[in-house]
């Protein structure tokens, strides 16, 4: 049993209530808000039909918030780690440490949802690995426990057209080497570019792709988004007055408007 795909992306952010206004604002249906169950840490998510977005925030400075006040205090907000999905946490555990790649053991964790008809407690397990196999990014395997509390048909749909996650921009200084254990780590392979490297997530229609950057250690630096039709987040922007940017194939938000991260739209199908 090994990573299947991406699970989802988080998202640091300094104010979590000010980051739902701010993604609703951006045309994403948000869920209700979560409580980690022994962190000091809450989010909203966005969901999609395989993978989703999460929003996390300190609500409570006192507890555990895994280092998520280090993050924003050197980066700011923006994109803070990759959750790479997979059916069986224990077995992919398992399964990486027998490649040689460090891990520790699943753990579980729940959080409470509060919902209109009740507070449901969604349960994970998880499998942290070490950043020297995930060049020096911060990721986990994330394997869903109660899946059906988190996906619900109501939060799917979303005014801006987001259907999933289709990419991943990397900033490294040795794109070839990161690619290369990032490849290692999913069981991808790199494809390079004219700009660095592609590396398609197996059984998933999210690609990594690592270009060349300045900064020592890699960086998450943008996220990509599948819409039907670039009309919808167009409309959406130009109806609320936030700044966007389209060309043919793509309609971008400045990162100053959606918590520090460069937030592309692209076509589900590029044109024949």
């Amino acid at each position: 049993m090994s990573i299947t795909g991406l699970d989802h992306v988080l998202v640091g952010v300094a104010d979590l209530e000010s980051a739902r206004a701010t993604w609703q604002g951006l045309g994403f249906t948000l869920t209700p808000r979560g409580r980690h169950i022994g962190w000091g840490t809450a989010n909203y998510c966005i969901m999609f039909e395989q993978d989703y977005i999460e929003l996390l925030g300190i609500v409570d400075d006192s507890q555990f918030v895994n280092r998520l006040d280090e993050f924003l205090a050197a980066e700011g907000e923006g994109l803070l780690g990759l959750a790479f999905a997979a059916d069986d946490a224990e077995q992919t555990y398992q399964d990486l440490k027998a490649s040689n790649i460090g891990v520790q053991p699943a753990k579980e964790l729940k959080r409470l949802l509060e919902l209109p008809d009740g507070t449901v407690t969604p349960e994970f397990a998880l499998v942290h690995i070490d950043s020297a196999d995930t060049a020096g990014l911060r990721a986990f395997v994330c394997t869903h426990l109660t899946r059906e509390m988190v996906w619900q048909p109501r939060w799917l749909r979303h005014a801006n057209g987001a259907e999933a996650i289709t990419g991943i921009e990397i900033s490294a200084a040795d794109p070839q080497a990161t690619a290369n254990r990032l490849a290692r780590l999913t069981r991808s392979s790199p494809v390079p570019g004219a700009d660095g490297f592609s590396l398609t997530l197996p059984g998933d229609v999210c690609t990594l792709t690592v270009t060349s950057g300045d900064r020592a250690e890699p960086s998450l630096t943008g996220m990509t988004v599948m819409v039907p039709t670039l009309d919808l987040p167009a409309g959406h922007f130009a109806a609320g007055g936030i700044y966007f940017t389209r060309d043919t194939f793509t309609v971008s938000v400045d990162p100053d408007d959606a918590n520090g991260v460069a937030l592309n739209f692209t076509l589900a199908q590029a044109p024949a």
